[in-house]
């Protein structure tokens, strides 16, 4: 599945209506704030249809799915959105996350904590927001996408930097860092972005990281940003995506993709997004100068026009 699906269910008393556009969503928020109502209702139109008390209208089918018998219900569920409350321990485990990996489902789960077996996007976390009769869903780390809203950000001048991981995007930044004659780390891996952090507490450090597959590590690492004046975050998509959207490839269909990204991206074949944009660079590069590849970075990255259109991409961020 693909593209932005927009749902709206309800009953007399209370009504839900939101978008979703990529594969895996994820609600989280306090006790009393609406979650499990919407997963009710969705469970009751599930089960009643047209005739019962709740209203639906969706352009796919939305089902829920539960309790010790949920892999055999996923495997009756195609090309739909299949909603899966907080209780459900299976989230949690790669099992689950082999299990709708290659389907053609989005998932809407609901959950208080991190899900580190999935790797879903920093903008797609969210709390539910209700007024009077109405309730949406408003993305609980929007503010912290590529850092900061545009019209309150000021210039930002790390002293050091740390990647999530090794590959081309850390051997950029610290190819980078070195002309800057700054420090560029690696946490090798996501989930250890928050022990570098607690371990350099002293430190001015900017994080950079791929916000397309972040979300189950924002939560923390946000809670030590909040409380600590020398930590930043940078979450483009991915270090792929920042090459692509430097325009270097001069490529009009790059573009368009990058417009409507929703409409482009199959979550059956790719999990997240950052797999996607790899696979886009790699394909668009591959027999060129650029010739792309995840492990290595080619050399030709660090030239001075090249680098410094990636870098430019970057305008919160000043080396």
């Amino acid at each position: 599945m693909k593209g932005i699906h927009k749902v709206v269910v309800g009953t007399k008393y209370l009504k839900y209506e939101f978008e979703l556009r990529r594969n895996l969503t994820v609600i989280r928020g306090d006790s009393a704030t609406g979650k499990t109502t919407l997963v009710d209702m969705i469970r009751t139109h599930m089960n009643d249809g047209e005739s019962g008390p709740v209203t639906l209208n969706c352009d796919k089918g939305c089902y829920v799915v539960e309790g010790n018998l949920w892999k055999g219900q996923l495997n009756n569920i195609q090309d739909s959105i299949v909603f899966i409350d907080e209780g459900n321990e299976f989230v949690k485990t790669k099992d689950f996350a082999r299990a709708i990996q290659q389907t053609d489902n989005y998932y809407v789960i609901v959950s208080r904590e991190g899900l580190p077996a999935l790797p879903y996007s920093v903008e797609e976390v969210y709390g539910i927001r209700t007024s009077g009769k109405y309730g949406i869903l408003k993305q609980s780390y929007h503010s912290f996408y590529r850092i900061y809203p545009d019209s309150t950000t000021e210039n930002i001048k790390p002293e050091k930097i740390l990647t999530e991981d090794s590959n081309s995007g850390y051997q950029f930044f610290e190819a980078v860092c070195k002309e800057c004659q700054m420090q560029c780390d690696t946490a090798n891996g996501k989930s250890n972005v928050f022990s570098y952090l607690k371990a350099h507490k002293d430190e001015k450090v900017l994080v950079i990281a791929d916000g397309a597959a972040f979300g189950p590590e924002m939560d923390r690492v946000l809670q030590l940003v909040q409380t600590r004046e020398n930590l930043t975050l940078y979450l483009p998509e991915s270090f792929e995506w920042l090459i692509l959207s430097s325009g270097i490839l001069k490529d009009a269909k790059v573009a368009q993709i990058l417009q409507t990204p929703s409409d482009y991206i199959d979550g059956k074949d790719y999990f997240s997004w950052e797999r996607y944009f790899t696979a886009l660079l790699t394909e668009k590069t591959a027999g060129t100068y650029l010739n792309y590849t995840k492990k290595t970075l080619n050399e030709a990255y660090l030239k001075d026009g090249v680098k410094n259109a990636i870098l430019n991409q970057m305008k919160e961020v000043k080396m």
